[in-house]
């Protein structure tokens, strides 16, 4: 766009191919779009691994609007989202109009460089800054007017009367971290007061299962396997934050990448698991043993079985009144030596006989010796 300093990067967001639209994700976009094409800003605040930040790059593009990015930095200023005199401008003329007179005139000059957010309100641009609170609040203050009265205020020393009139395309889209996070800040309750908030948690396991196979190519019912061994995971141990999605893709993504499957009996994909989920998060110790492995190796017994179809069995009803004797690996190996003989004429009757011979006569119920 014209006017938009080239040091300042514009982004022109188009919707992901791999973006799960599912009833749960489709609500939140169309609550969060709607405030803001209303001209509220919008705060997506949650844990790590949420979709914070997806989402509020989905609800800009869905805005049609160029869109500028801020990561919050706790070595922000004022100046830093504002802008500022960021360097001298500085000239010289020599006037040698009268070769025997040099005239030498040199003028130096503070340089003002408008900052992501002054260009985003002169321009109507879509705001997205992501985990404002890592920033300080007091660089954050300059907000205040932006939002509540449309009003950004400027230091005297840009040219200008000091105050610039927010654009009205301009529209915000914040996202935070809760405030037990290392690194955030406690944010101001006048900011929050002029923003709408949407709390995010962890999805339902439907629309987890649909987003790990959409962003690593895993196919459904693996997808759904690997969904229910991280939540499973997710609840055990002390630490309930870990772990997320993230952690469903990085091991769906990495099975598929290497030819694997997500069942119990897989060799590769067991190792992934126990390389991302990291078994030490959990903290669960036994006789001050850590046996966070061990319950990992249970978990995946159970939400990655493949249960085996049940196998015929071939056991004759046992006689009324007498407690028949199941079979067992030495009559099954003495029956498939005798049928190997199948072109003997007499071969059905002989191993016939051979079987009651392993078996041994049934047992009476009430008498060790078989007597009635």
């Amino acid at each position: 766009m014209i006017g938009i300093p080239e040091e300042l990067t514009v982004l022109s967001l188009r919707r992901k191919p791999d973006f799960v639209d599912t009833p749960c994700v489709r609500s939140l976009c169309e609550r969060a779009g709607f405030y803001a094409q209303a001209g509220y800003p919008v705060h997506f605040s949650g844990p790590a691994g949420t979709g914070k930040t997806t989402l509020a790059m989905h609800v800009a593009a869905e805005l049609g609007r160029p869109v500028i990015l801020v990561h919050g930095d706790d070595e922000f200023g004022s100046s830093d989202l504002i802008g500022g005199q960021l360097g001298y401008r500085a000239s010289r003329v020599v006037d040698n109009f009268i070769h025997s007179v040099v005239k030498t005139e040199e003028n130096v000059s503070k340089v003002w460089m408008d900052n992501r957010i002054t260009t985003a309100c002169k321009f109507g641009l879509t705001l997205i800054y992501d985990e404002f609170n890592r920033s300080r609040p007091e660089a954050n203050n300059v907000l205040l007017g932006v939002l509540e009265e449309r009003l950004l205020e400027l230091p005297t020393c840009r040219s200008g009367d000091g105050y610039l009139q927010v654009h009205p395309e301009f529209r915000a889209i914040f996202t935070s971290n809760p405030e037990e996070y290392a690194g955030v800040h406690k944010t101001q309750d006048a900011l929050l007061d002029r923003m709408i908030t949407i709390k995010l948690g962890h999805y339902d396991p439907d629309t987890e299962a649909s987003i790990t196979s959409a962003k690593s190519g895993l196919p459904m019912d693996d997808a759904q396997r690997v969904v229910a061994l991280v939540r499973s995971f997710r609840t055990m141990g002390v630490n309930h934050y870990r772990p997320t999605i993230r952690a469903c893709i990085m091991i769906a993504r990495l099975t598929a990448l290497r030819n694997a499957r997500a069942t119990a009996d897989d060799a590769i994909f067991r190792e992934v698991c126990r390389d991302v989920l990291c078994c030490d998060t959990i903290k669960i110790t036994h006789d001050g043993e850590s046996v966070g492995e061990d319950r990992l190796e249970q978990l995946i017994q159970q939400a990655c079985a493949i249960s085996d179809p049940p196998a015929e069995t071939t056991d004759r009803p046992a006689k009324t009144g007498a407690r028949a004797v199941p079979s067992n690996g030495r009559r099954k190996r003495k029956s498939a030596v005798i049928h190997g003989a199948e072109d003997a004429p007499e071969a059905g009757l002989f191993a016939q006989a051979v079987e009651l011979e392993a078996a041994g006569p049934p047992s009476i119920e009430g008498d060790p010796e078989g007597n009635l």
